[in-house]
This record gives C-alpha cells, structure tokens and sequence, in this order.
C-alpha cells in the first residue's frame, strides 16, 4: 500500500502500528476494489485491522497464510492457506502466487485490448 515513511512512523506513533494499514483503506479503498493481505501466521493485527475495514468499505479481501489460517481466516472473503508450518515454505509459495496473480491481470489487462 505504501512506501512512505513519514506516514508509517506518524500513524504508529498517533494510532498504533496496528492501523498503519487500515487507514490507508479507509482514505483509498473503493467498492469493488481487490486488497490482499500477506500474514505467515494469519494473526497479523495491522492486516486484520486493515481488512476489517476494507470490508467495511465493500472492498474484496483476499488472506495469504499458512496452515489454519490463523485469525484471517475469519476476516478474509477468501484465503489461501499454505499446508505448512514452515516459514520459508510459506513465504515463498505467496511469492509464487504474487508472481501468477501479476501474470494473470497483465495477461488480461494488457494482451486483451482491455
């Protein structure tokens, strides 16, 4: 969502690191618009934090974890659960998916005339 610094470390200070993300959403986020969140344990508060919201906005949420889902598995509209306990296991499945989920919006934006 952002690679400011300025605004990561004021909103940690003024609201707490677990809102870094949800007030991005609640300024940006549209109906319709697609947020996925990246949790290895799924019990990340500033992910959870922020999907509550984006739900709240009518924004599709879609969860990243590992085995069981942890807490996202109850604030995702859709998860992916890595059948895994293994932290490098994990991480690099959801870097696959990133990269199959890029190709496939590119694949449909860019080499469909949309």
């Amino acid at each position: 969502l952002h690679v400011n610094t300025s605004y990561l470390t004021a909103v940690a200070n003024d609201y707490g690191y677990e809102y870094i993300y949800s007030r991005l959403i609640e300024a940006k986020g549209s109906r319709g618009d697609i947020l996925f969140g990246l949790s290895t344990s799924g019990n990340s508060e500033n992910i959870i934090k922020a999907f509550d919201q984006a739900r709240s906005q009518s924004v599709i949420t879609i969860g990243f974890t590992g085995a069981g889902g942890g807490k996202m598995k109850d604030h995702s509209d859709y998860l992916i659960a890595v059948p895994s306990k293994d932290t490098p296991r994990i991480q690099e499945t959801h870097i696959l998916l990133g990269h199959i989920i890029c190709e496939i919006v590119e694949e449909r934006m860019f080499k469909k005339g949309m």
